[in-house]
Parts: structure tokens; C-alpha cells; sequence
């Protein structure tokens, strides 16, 4: 069985910068994708940024030139890293992660940009 454990949500500040961490742990042979989703009150949840197993990335384009999408395969993690954060950026953040079979939810974590 596969778990995942979120970290690194806060409260920032206009133009700050946050930094996502997605772990996954338990019965992995292999990941393929590794994405990251986020849903802001009153909205459906929308694909942020995804991973491949071979890197290649894919950006909303509300997002695009301010976040990044990053693995570390050693340790079964994704990275998300937040910059010129915006008001609009606020929601809670989840990731999600497929492998062969399988897929799985991170619990989400809540991002804050306000002043």
C-alpha cells in the first residue's frame, strides 16, 4: 500500500515564495506521474503541474514562469516550488501520484497569499 505525506503550506505574503513537498512511501516498484492539483473555495479542482517519470513537465498556464515542478526519484518525492505568489494562488494543494495500478491523493495542504 502506498502513502503520501504533503508538506510545506503557509501563510505568505504577496510576491512571496512557498515550497510543496509530496512524499511517497509503502509498496513502490515504479512512479510514473507526479502531479500536483489545487482547489480554491467554490472551484473545481484543476491540474497545476505535472511530472513525468521521464521529466518532462506541464504547466497551467495561470502558473507558467512562476512555479516549478521537480522529482527526486531516490526518494519518491515531488516538489513544487512557489514564486510571485498571488492572492489567486490560494487554495488548498494536493498531490497526486500514479504508478503501475495504482494512483493515490496526497491529504492536501493549505496555501495562503495574503497581506
Amino acid at each position: 500500500q502506498v502513502q503520501l505525506v504533503e508538506s510545506g503550506g503557509g501563510l505568505v505574503q504577496p510576491g512571496g515564495s512557498l515550497r510543496l513537498s509530496c512524499a511517497a512511501s509503502g509498496s513502490i516498484l515504479s512512479i510514473n506521474a507526479m502531479n500536483w492539483y489545487r482547489q480554491a473555495p467554490g472551484k473545481e479542482r484543476e491540474l497545476v503541474a505535472s511530472i513525468s517519470s521521464g521529466s518532462r513537465t506541464n504547466y497551467a498556464d495561470s502558473v507558467k514562469g512562476r512555479f516549478t515542478i521537480s522529482r527526486d526519484n531516490a526518494k519518491n518525492t515531488v516538489y513544487l516550488q512557489m514564486n510571485s505568489l498571488k492572492p489567486e494562488d490560494t487554495a488548498v494543494y494536493y498531490c497526486y501520484v500514479a504508478g503501475s495500478g495504482w494512483s493515490i491523493w496526497g491529504q492536501g495542504t493549505q496555501v495562503t497569499v495574503s497581506s
